[in-house]
């Protein structure tokens, strides 16, 4: 007996089915897994990017402004000679300290000596006149009128005999006040007419330190105050605040303002850059390391840190003070937990997984949070 082709298919079908059956639910024992709120918020947290944070309070800090300037002399001028002639000597090496009144240049005496004779002889005449002519007054053979003439012509004589010394001792030429003889211009042979120099004369006790306070800083300084001041050379010294200029500079919006530092022993030097720091006041600050800071798009410096979302969030930040830990800034909440780690792979407005890192030294362990509460 034959069987039909449709039923022998029909049966083909069925076996293949349960062998498919089969083979697909061999080791297949265990249930299912069913997919639940919890479950799928903590896979969702494994796929959130993740930072370190450290949680920061403000605490109150000086306020302290950084400035930037150069030191200067106290004052500086170039010594000219008084009168005509050849210089003759010059007294003291570049570089040498001098007082007040010490001769720095001389020139030649020329025929002022002699001026100086002729006005002496003169007055000697004039002297011996005028006795004679009261002997012969008192006498009676002589007016009084004579006698007056001669008194007169006695003080010019005088007059005379004290110009031509000033003008002799005017070939020495001296230092105005002490300080370092600097630079010399004039040479051993070299003609000076009144006005030109013979060298250049520096008083650097006290030295200047010149620097620009802002608009927003120069309210928060006054006379008197100290500030704190690294030269260039590595020198660390103290300064008074001596002046601070009435109108801003209308190119920088800047006032000039002046230090004055002690120098009595001239170790300091003038023309070197220095870095001054100003106390004004206390003020609310966080201190935080130096390598997280940050640029927002707008290209302002600031930090990002988290909110009580795990958001990431952007604080434009003003630096007060740096010390060896770090700096001292405003801008950020008083409570806040800053990115430490990882700012560079997040953005604004991003969630983030969060590992808190205890910056206390009894506190080393890391606590992983995906909700860590609103900060207090």
């Amino acid at each position: 007996m034959k069987l039909n082709t449709s039923y022998i298919i029909a049966g083909s079908l069925v076996l293949l089915g349960g062998l498919w059956f089969i083979v697909n639910n061999i080791g297949e024992d265990a249930p299912l897994s069913v997919s639940t709120p919890a479950t799928a918020k903590t896979e969702a947290r494994k796929a959130l990017p993740t930072v370190q944070v450290r949680r920061l309070r403000a605490v109150e800090h000086p306020n302290v402004l950084e400035l930037y300037g150069q030191t200067l002399a106290n004052r500086e001028v170039a010594v000219k000679a008084e009168t005509s002639g050849l210089v003759a000597q010059v007294m003291v090496r570049e570089g040498a300290r001098v007082k007040k009144g010490q001769t720095l240049c001389r020139q030649d005496l020329n025929a002022r000596r002699a001026q100086v004779d002729q006005a002496k002889a003169n007055l000697r005449m004039i002297e011996t006149d005028l006795n004679a002519a009261r002997v012969l007054a008192e006498k009676g053979f002589q007016s009084q009128a004579r006698v007056g003439a001669f008194e007169a012509q006695l003080d010019g004589a005088r007059a005379t005999l004290k110009s031509a010394e000033i003008e002799a001792d005017n070939i020495n030429i001296r230092a105005p006040f002490s300080g370092i003889w600097e630079r010399q211009t004039a040479q051993v042979g070299d003609y000076l007419s009144p006005g030109m120099s013979c060298g250049l004369l520096v008083d650097l006790s006290p030295l200047k330190v010149n620097a620009q306070l802002t608009e927003t800083q120069v309210g928060q300084i006054k006379d008197g105050d100290t500030a704190a001041i690294t030269l260039a050379t590595g020198q660390e010294v103290t300064g008074t605040l001596a002046f601070v200029e009435a109108k801003a500079d209308p190119t920088t919006r800047t006032f000039r303002t002046e230090l004055h530092v002690p120098n009595e022993d001239y170790t300091l030097k003038a023309g070197v850059t220095a870095t001054v720091r100003i106390r004004s006041g206390m003020t609310s600050a966080q201190q935080v390391p130096g390598n997280i800071l940050t640029l927002a798009d707008a290209g302002d410096v600031g930090i990002r840190y988290v909110d009580s979302g795990n958001i990431v969030r952007f604080a434009a930040i003003t630096t007060i003070d740096e010390d060896e830990n770090g700096l001292w800034v405003t801008g950020l909440p008083d409570d806040t937990r800053v990115i430490i780690e990882g700012q560079d792979f997040v953005a604004v407005g991003m969630e983030v997984a969060v590992e808190e890192n205890y910056s206390s030294p009894n506190k080393t362990a890391k606590q992983v949070s995906g909700d860590t509460g609103t900060p207090k």
